[in-house]
């Protein structure tokens, strides 16, 4: 007599072994991707010398501005932004190993905030030769130890937030041409903002104009911690910039990933 045959079928290990399953893939790919990575030093590295060299006699007419701490805020959000796992993502997608993953009993939201995970982690990380570079010509933090810490945490969220562009244009489009493009989405607001020089010292339109753009708050926020201490207003006008920009970018991200899952 034949025996009835069992089928056994895919158990999900649970959302957070999906994530951390995630998470560990996309760090153990990152030493195959050292491309991908050395700019983002190489660039905020550039910008903090060229611009301290540039304009620090110029600053000195500022009354109380150390301009390399006002700078090195500067270099850390150009370290931050747009580093992301989306190139990876776009791989996966290329090859057929996301449709294939989107098939499994795996938390389809886990795909995505795996790779955010591993984000956070990369970005933390970046923030350390850049602050090591600014202690190393002079600059102290008011804020001590701790603010230190609430600088590299703060500059890690803004990182992660913004990783919901790149994010969004790999699942929508499967293009690592358009993946590449999305920081210049951020590069204009940059330079529309206190990049070179206090709000204060700002006249006309580009004055208006970076009183409405979030990454001005994100600086003051960050500058707070350096320059002047604890400074609450600051700190909350920089995360509440962080949300204004958070909600559109991981609302596309999420929308973008649903659209990909349901096609798969």
């Amino acid at each position: 007599m034949t025996m009835p045959t069992t089928r056994t079928l895919g158990r999900n290990a649970g959302f957070l072994a999906n994530v951390r399953a995630v998470a560990i893939r996309a760090l153990r790919s990152l030493p195959r991707d050292v491309e991908g990575t050395i700019p983002a030093l190489v660039i905020p590295v550039f910008f903090f010398i060229v611009n301290v060299g540039a304009l620090q006699d110029f600053a000195q007419n500022i009354p109380g501005l150390d301009y390399k701490a006002f700078q090195l805020p500067v270099a850390i959000v150009f370290a931050v932004t747009g580093v992301s796992r989306a190139i990876t993502l776009v791989t996966d997608i290329q090859t057929g190993y996301f449709d294939r993953l989107s098939l499994t009993p795996v938390n389809r939201l886990a795909l995505l905030l795996g790779l955010m995970v591993a984000d956070f982690a990369m970005v933390v990380v970046l923030t350390i030769p850049v602050l090591i570079l600014g202690f190393a010509v002079g600059v102290r933090f008011e804020a001590g130890v701790a603010g230190v810490l609430v600088f590299i945490l703060t500059a890690g969220i803004w990182g992660l937030v913004y990783t919901g562009f790149p994010y969004a244009i790999a699942l929508k489009t499967g293009s690592p041409a358009a993946v590449n493009s999305s920081f210049l989405l951020f590069f204009p607001f940059t330079f529309l903002t206190t990049l070179f020089l206090p709000k204060e010292a700002l006249t006309g339109w580009l004055s208006t104009v970076a009183s409405f753009n979030p990454v001005t708050y994100l600086l003051e926020g960050l500058r707070s911690l350096v320059s002047i201490g604890w400074d609450g207003a600051a700190l909350a006008k920089c995360y509440a910039a962080i949300a204004a920009v958070g909600v559109p970018s991981i609302g596309l991200a999420l929308w973008a990933l649903r659209g990909r899952v349901t096609r798969a």
